[in-house]
């Protein structure tokens, strides 16, 4: 697939997995305005062709990572400074877009954090599956310190990672994790020693979700989302929808006669 040139981001996109690097070193990749446009833009485009191009797709998974020493440092402040509540409201409103079509995109999205994931950087990692750290990464949501709160998604997403009360915590305090503290609370799946470990662990984990079936894989990410917080008999139904529609697709029947004639699987991704 093109992509094109973004002011703010770098797009790559290697063995099927795309990679897109939020490029703002010298503001430590503030978002703007300009770069939530970008995001918003990219990730759209992104999402109609693996919403309409009927499983054969040129992208079976997404890195979100960040240029130089940091992921993404938070909103762009001095920007933010100059703007009414109206405005506010619209940055917030189409940072939602960009991060719950994140969470709708049917394949994995790794975000892979080098240095500082705040405020808005946080609620960006969130949105992705899996959260992956170098060491040096550190997270918080650190609006309060500012008179402000959580406007991208932290106020919702940072309970439902960490859970209720450290969520409280941090969301009271400002107080930043360490790369090792968010692995402990749940926030981040892997750490490791350095940015090129890391994005080779991203990769790595993506190249073997791109082995398995990708009509499974979608209905997975739809199972999850459609039963979080839901009460256990209820989450139980949507399962059983997803099950039946699993053994509707060309995928299942694939995966099922390579098992059983002992072959590695050809998936068409329907």
């Amino acid at each position: 697939m093109q992509l094109p040139a973004y002011a703010t981001l770098l797009t790559d996109i290697r063995n099927r997995v795309l990679t897109i690097t939020v490029n703002r070193p010298d503001a430590l990749n503030a978002l703007s305005s300009r770069t939530v446009e970008d995001l918003e833009h990219c990730i759209t485009a992104v999402a109609e062709v693996l919403h309409n191009d009927d499983g054969a797709w040129p992208v079976r998974g997404l890195i979100i990572t960040g240029a130089g020493k940091a992921f993404v440092a938070g909103a762009d402040i001095r920007e933010m400074a100059a703007m009414s509540p109206d405005d506010a409201h619209d940055h917030s409103s189409r940072m939602h877009k960009v991060t719950l079509a994140l969470e709708e995109l049917p394949v994995p999205v790794i975000a892979a954090v080098n240095g500082y994931a705040l405020g808005g950087g946080c609620e960006l990692a969130m949105a992705c599956d899996l959260i992956y750290a170098a060491s040096n990464a550190s997270f918080g949501q650190p609006e309060v310190g500012l008179g402000l709160v959580p406007g991208f998604g932290g106020s919702v997403r940072l309970p439902r990672r960490v859970g209720p009360g450290l969520a409280r915590e941090l969301l009271f305090t400002g107080r930043r994790l360490t790369a090792a503290e968010a692995r402990e609370a749940g926030l981040v799946t892997a750490v490791f020693n350095s940015v090129d470990e890391l994005l080779e662990g991203a990769r790595s984990t993506l190249d073997l979700a791109a082995r398995q079936s990708p009509a499974a894989i979608a209905l997975v990410k739809r199972t999850l989302a459609e039963t979080e917080g839901r009460r256990v008999p209820e989450a139980l139904v949507t399962e059983a929808d997803a099950f039946r529609a699993a053994f509707a697709t060309e995928d299942k029947a694939e995966g099922t006669r390579a098992f059983l004639a002992k072959e590695p699987p050809n998936f068409p991704g329907r």
